[in-house]
């Protein structure tokens, strides 16, 4: 495989947990991403999917650097942004744009959306001459109707809104664009028109995506490869219609029962077992051990590795390489009972 366009080493963001009336007491860390490592291939989509509190979001933040890592490196073409000169960074930021969940607190309602769509143009240097034309060709290349540019915000539906969105996240002409839930706000009927929307500009651009999501849905139709992400660490990467179809982890099957439309049979039944542990109290060990059917003493004891399970394929589960073709239909204890905990 060809050196990624974007490549995460070992990334964490831990937030000191404070107390006292100055908060000068240090008590511990949040462990929002702790030690996570994969690669985005140029043209390609890499999704990270989990459960909302698992560290996705704190993660887009790192690599759109609005957040200083605590620890690891990220790489764009092979450099390392931590040492990059302030022109070298800015460059980076224009490779490297963002669409958000909200579109409605995305855009600033007292602006209109050529003004909106022009200011990145505007702060990164590029001349008022250029501006106009630019931002016409990028509402066109969403969707949007000629004339869009003069209108405000809250003359657009939410479908529309998000569209301008895009437009914006365009408009510097990015390698790469982190979609942090891009449709979970907007309404199921026009969800697929934005996503086949982001798929068709990926194909006529070459740009490549890191979608956060918690729907294995999008995930799936629009990625080529997922990482599954738990209490900061990813547990499973592989590619989207492997991990969706057969999942290795039991978190990751999880999510893949729980998606299962009704009348559909999962390819591994795994109800989903209580609710994500916080964050300022992460089990000992493996993470999931709390939640999981299959948890033996070693996993309360010992955090599992992500290793290669078999081609393209990386699991963090002490249920490998020698376990889990026996359990692969029936949990060896009851989630509820005291041995699965």
């Amino acid at each position: 495989m060809s050196e990624p366009l974007l490549e995460v080493r070992d990334l964490a963001k831990h937030f000191p947990l404070t107390r006292g009336l100055l908060k000068s007491t240090l008590v511990g860390h949040v462990k929002a991403v702790d030690g996570i490592s994969f690669g985005v291939q140029a043209g390609e989509t890499f999704a990270i999917v989990g459960e909302s509190g698992c560290g996705k979001t704190t993660l887009a933040n790192l690599i759109l650097g609005l957040l200083p890592p605590t620890g690891g490196e990220i790489l764009l073409h092979g450099r390392l942004i931590s040492q990059l000169s302030a022109a070298e960074f800015m460059a980076y930021r224009r490779s490297v744009a963002a669409v958000f969940q909200d579109p409605y607190g995305a855009l600033n309602p007292r602006m209109r959306v050529g003004d909106i769509v022009a200011e990145p143009l505007e702060i990164h240097g590029y001349a008022r001459a250029r501006r106009q034309p630019r931002v016409r060709e990028v509402l066109r290349s969403v969707g949007l109707p000629d004339g869009s540019e003069r209108r405000f915000p809250h003359e657009f539906s939410g479908g529309q809104k998000q569209r301008i969105g895009i437009a914006r996240a365009l408009a510097l002409e990015p390698q790469l664009i982190v979609l942090d839930e891009p449709v979970s706000s907007l309404d199921v009927s026009i969800r697929s028109q934005i996503l086949n929307l982001l798929k068709d500009l990926q194909q006529e651009l070459g740009i490549s995506y890191l979608l956060i999501s918690h729907d294995l849905a999008t995930v799936e139709h629009m990625s080529d490869w997922i990482g599954v992400m738990y209490l900061g660490k990813l547990v499973e990467v592989g590619r989207a219609k492997e991990v969706c179809r057969q999942p290795k982890h039991p978190y990751t099957a999880t999510l893949v029962a729980a998606a299962t439309p009704p009348g559909q049979m999962a390819p591994w039944e795994m109800p989903i077992v209580g609710e994500v542990p916080t964050l300022l109290e992460t089990p000992s060990g493996c993470g999931f051990h709390p939640r999981c059917p299959y948890a033996m003493p070693v996993c309360k004891r010992v955090t599992p590795s992500l290793v290669a399970v078999e081609d393209h394929r990386r699991v963090a589960c002490h249920l490998y390489p020698d376990v889990i073709h026996q359990i692969r239909l029936t949990p060896l204890t009851s989630p509820s009972s005291p041995g699965g905990r």
